[in-house]
Parts: C-alpha cells; sequence; structure tokens
C-alpha cells in the first residue's frame, strides 16, 4: 500500500480498497480526541492553509476543527472576493498557490471551477486536499460517508445503497467512485434533468460499479440498507456564490424522504445520510427517528478530516 504521506486527496479514483480501510482505521484511533472535546499534540509544528473561493460551512469549519484538534494551526480565506483572485487582479490558480505553499504545510481547496485543485495541485510543492470543485468530486465528504456506514453498520461490504438527489453533484460522483471499491449494489434516484450522464455511466461501468436506476424513491428504499439524500433544488455551482433571489420551488415528492415513508417502506435498520444544507427533501421531523444519522455524520466529518491531516502530513503512518 503507498503511503499516504505528502499524498493529494484529490479523487477518489486515486483510491485503492486497502487504503480506504487504513484511513477508516486511523480515524478510528483518533475519534477519541474529537469525541472527548480535547486537543493533541500530532501536528503542533504544523499550519494548514484554507483556500474556499466557494461557500462552505461543514466542510471548511470540520478541516480547520480537525487540524486544531491535532494541535495545528489553521490560516487561509474564506471567500475569495477577500483576496487577489476575487478582484481586478484575478490571480491565477498558480500563482495563488505558490504563495500559500508558503504560508502552511497543507492546503484544502473549495472551488467553483472543476479540476481547480487538481490544477493547484500541478504548482503546489505541498499536498493538496479537495474539498469540492465545481460539478466535480468531493472525496473528504465521501470517505466520512463510508466511515459513517462503518461505524453505525460494521461493515461496507454487502449493503445496498440508495441515493437520492442531483447526480451532476460531486458528492455523487465521489460516492459512485468510492462504491467501486466495495461490494455495494447502488440505485441513484433522481429528476430526468438531473440523471446520470452517459459519460459518467461509461465511466462507472468501466469501474465495474453494480447500479441501477429508478424514477421514484419508492421504487428502491425498502432494499436499501443506507440512503443518501441531496437536493434536487440546487445552486449552480460553476459559480463562486450563487444566492436566492426569491422563493424556490419545492422538493417533488418522487425525491423527498418522509417520516410517513420511512415508516411504511423502510427497512427498520437503515440508515439515512445527508451531508448538507438541505431544503425541504428531508423534513426536519425526520431528524428525531431511528434512520437519521446526519448529525453523527457531520461529527465523523471531523474525525475523517482529522485522520486525513494526520496522514498525509506524517503524523501516522
Amino acid at each position: 500500500m503507498r503511503s499516504f504521506m505528502g499524498r493529494d486527496i484529490l479523487s477518489l479514483k486515486d483510491f485503492e480498497r486497502q487504503e480506504f480501510f487504513r484511513v477508516f482505521e486511523i480515524a478510528e484511533q483518533l475519534e477519541p480526541i474529537a469525541r472527548s472535546r480535547r486537543n493533541a499534540d500530532l501536528l503542533k509544528e504544523k499550519i494548514l492553509v484554507t483556500a474556499f473561493y466557494q461557500p462552505s460551512t461543514r466542510t471548511r469549519l470540520a478541516h480547520e476543527a480537525a487540524m486544531i484538534r491535532l494541535g495545528g494551526q489553521v490560516t487561509g480565506f474564506a471567500d475569495a472576493k477577500m483576496t487577489r483572485a476575487g478582484d481586478f487582479y484575478q490571480e491565477s490558480i498558480k500563482d495563488t498557490v505558490k504563495m500559500l505553499e508558503f504560508y502552511g504545510d497543507v492546503i484544502v481547496m473549495r472551488h467553483f471551477q472543476q479540476g481547480a485543485p487538481h490544477e493547484a495541485a500541478k504548482w503546489a510543492s505541498i499536498p493538496v486536499i479537495n474539498g469540492g470543485d465545481g460539478w466535480g468530486e468531493h472525496p473528504t465528504q465521501i470517505l466520512t460517508d463510508l466511515y459513517t456506514v462503518l461505524r453505525e453498520k460494521g461493515r461496507i461490504d454487502g449493503l445496498r445503497w440508495l441515493a437520492v438527489g442531483d447526480m451532476r453533484m460531486r458528492t455523487m460522483h465521489s460516492l459512485a467512485y468510492g462504491l467501486t471499491q466495495f461490494d455495494c449494489p447502488i440505485t441513484f434516484v433522481s429528476p430526468p434533468e438531473m440523471s446520470l450522464t452517459e459519460e459518467f455511466k461509461a465511466e462507472i461501468e468501466d469501474y465495474s460499479l453494480d447500479y441501477k436506476e429508478a424514477e421514484h424513491v419508492e421504487q428502491a428504499i425498502a432494499e436499501a440498507d443506507v440512503i443518501l439524500v441531496e437536493p434536487v433544488v440546487q445552486p449552480d455551482y460553476t459559480k463562486s456564490r450563487d444566492e436566492r433571489t426569491g422563493e424556490l420551488d419545492l422538493t417533488p415528492a418522487n425525491y423527498k424522504i418522509t417520516r410517513e415513508l420511512l415508516t411504511t417502506k423502510a427497512k427498520s435498520d437503515a440508515i439515512l445520510l445527508h451531508s448538507l444544507p438541505r431544503m425541504d427533501e428531508i423534513p426536519t421531523d425526520v431528524d428525531i427517528t431511528r434512520w437519521s444519522r446526519y448529525w453523527q455524520e457531520a461529527f465523523n466529518g471531523v474525525v475523517m478530516r482529522m485522520a486525513l491531516l494526520a496522514l498525509i502530513l506524517g503524523a501516522m503512518e
């Protein structure tokens, strides 16, 4: 197995099966630090640089919290408008990361341009973590989701997944790539205009993903062990910021996970994931049901980033 030290985390296509389990093993070892709300000194001499060209709550703060939990420090920006990349100069990714590499030891980047973190990794002499790139990928989120499933169900192989939402989303792309390394049949449910593209289908078929598509969540929820939901009411991920300008359409019933649906159709021990933020695709009365795991998922997001940072920066091997 390859070492993680100094490695970029750009795409789950780069992960081999045993590498997933190594990350999960380190996450489990470090989890007590986060659970007890204390800080360690594993990365006390390291600095994380956050380069967020697009809004973020969980991804940016989870990386920052992870670094602080391990004793490291954080610098960076959360809005490109506050940098020379977002004003008159429109500074290039190359020029920006050539500066950022002098300010810290690892960069986590979110960008509205698909492939931007890959471009950054070409020029940076320090590791780059993809915190979400346009409609591209979101590898750390799906590592978090897989870890959550492992901790909640005790296994990943042999579980049936249901993914509901916009299949153009970066989380869905990373999910498909990640599940190619596990025995996990998956059913995708989305509006027709947000379905898997023919190009992406060809790619995941080359990776031997066991998948099918359905038109309505009720057609697939009964057999699902893991239900992963994303909104179908979406911003434009190719923009640095897409603010709503009035009331938005509601989620059609076909793509909504209600308490009644879970009670009447879902397995009693199925788990429900959502990377958040949500619109109305999961009503708030689902939060206190036995199926919901999205708050645990959020906690695991810190733990997963702790594991990745510890591995990438050589504190764990």
